[in-house]
């Protein structure tokens, strides 16, 4: 292979803008809407009205719970990529970014839980006899609850207690649930006052939030117990095979766990071929995937549905070099089988035919038989970001995508953008 050197970087690049940019775009609307409130009734008249207080936070965080609703996903990814490839690369380079949805889901909860804090101001500081006790005492708790939440999913508190933010937001999240119902319930007597001033109806805050609950009841009524066979290639990666199981369409992941009431964690669905069936690595990662590793189960649970990933976007381009690094190989590997868009495959990972086994070795050579497999035992851990740089170059690749760890994807894909190619990866979001 040809090397070509790495240009000079360009204008300082960041894999989040996007994120940061929806994120920017949701808190400018409600900082919008809060200015013509104010200029039609004015701060008083605001801080008077709680069902309109309630109902733009009910708003936003209703928002902020869709944008983590699988079939809304599915549905963004669908719609960016529409674009034919006819379309000019500029464009089609910023649909590509639509995994970026975070960025919506972190301005609502933030925006939400500020018009709750003023609706809880509101309620604070009226007459004592004009709100009962009970409402006040609703309207706080679930603001501590909020925050508390909003806490969690600070990117340093979420990397150093992972597992803890996986609980607050599970259970945390429920209880805001109930407490929202219970807010909306006992805002209904003042509904009347409140329509003078602009606020929202009562049947209006129950008919959203049923629409919210149901958003989240969803997934759990397709709650399922999966039968599993497993291949235990090396004590580093697993591979499952789920039983009578129709395989979800490329691209896509879906959410496991050993217990209903257990961690829920997301994989890549892999076609098995000539079958029916989908399978699923898993690798070493932390406490649970060892535990799943060192002691499969015969069973997984399954709920809700097929929920696209970053590689979805392949389909906006007319040729994209992957790049991946261990486990990444199984959200890439059905783009692979499926062989949608010209492709080539940079696969680094430890002694791969020892800790994946030689079948999963041979599916990848026979879907992609110019590969290249870089064996980190064997020769050491490569530049990625050269490496890519040249195969792009040599294959004229549109796009890069990247699934790896944290470093590594943040290296490949500032590194790419910031000289001119387009290149995706996981964002970590929250």
């Amino acid at each position: 292979m040809s090397l070509h050197p790495l240009p000079p970087a360009g204008a300082e690049h960041r894999s989040r803008s996007h994120y940061h940019a929806l994120f920017g775009l949701v808190m400018l609307v409600n900082l919008g809407v809060i200015a013509c409130q104010l200029y039609r009734h004015g701060w008083a008249e605001l801080m008077a009205s709680p069902n309109a207080l309630a109902g733009l936070a009910m708003a936003n965080i209703g928002m902020a719970i869709l944008m983590r609703q699988s079939l809304v996903i599915t549905a963004l990814f669908w719609l960016a990529t529409r674009a034919p490839v006819t379309w000019p690369l500029g464009i089609r380079r910023h649909l590509a970014k639509v995994y970026h949805y975070g960025g919506i889901h972190a301005g609502g909860a933030c925006a939400g839980t500020a018009w709750l804090a003023l609706l809880v101001g509101s309620l604070l500081s009226a007459p004592g006899d004009q709100h009962p006790p009970a409402l006040r005492w609703t309207a706080s708790a679930l603001l501590g609850y909020l925050l508390g939440m909003l806490l969690s999913a600070l990117p340093a508190v979420r990397a150093r207690h992972h597992d803890a933010f996986e609980k607050v937001h599970r259970y945390v999240g429920w209880t805001t649930l109930l407490l929202t119902w219970g807010l909306a319930v006992q805002l209904g007597p003042s509904a009347g006052q409140d329509d003078a001033r602009g606020g929202v109806p009562e049947s209006a805050l129950l008919v959203f939030l049923g629409m919210i609950t149901a958003s989240i009841l969803l997934p759990w009524l397709r709650l399922r117990r999966i039968a599993l066979d497993v291949q235990r290639p090396s004590p580093h990666a697993v591979i499952l095979t789920l039983a009578g199981t129709r395989a979800p369409f490329p691209g896509s992941a879906m959410a496991i766990s050993r217990s209903p009431l257990g961690q829920w964690h997301s994989f890549a669905n892999i076609p098995a071929a000539g079958q029916t069936d989908f399978r699923i690595i898993i690798s070493r990662a932390g406490d649970w995937t060892g535990q799943f590793i060192d002691d499969p189960p015969r069973h997984v649970w399954m709920k809700g549905f097929p929920t696209a990933g970053v590689a979805y976007i392949e389909v906006l381009f007319r040729s994209v070099l992957y790049v991946a690094t261990g486990s990444g190989i199984g959200p890439v590997l059905p783009h692979l089988l499926a062989g949608r868009v010209r492709m080539r495959l940079i696969w680094s990972v430890r002694s791969p035919r020892a800790t994946y086994g030689d079948a999963l070795v041979d599916e990848i050579l026979a879907a992609q038989p110019d590969a290249l497999i870089w064996d980190t035992q064997r020769d050491g851990k490569p530049d990625l970001l050269q490496l890519s740089w040249d195969t792009a170059h040599d294959m004229k690749a549109e796009a890069v995508i990247c699934i790896a760890n944290r470093a590594l994807t943040d290296a490949v894909v500032n590194g790419c953008e910031a000289r001119g190619l387009p290149a995706y990866g996981a964002i970590w979001d929250s």
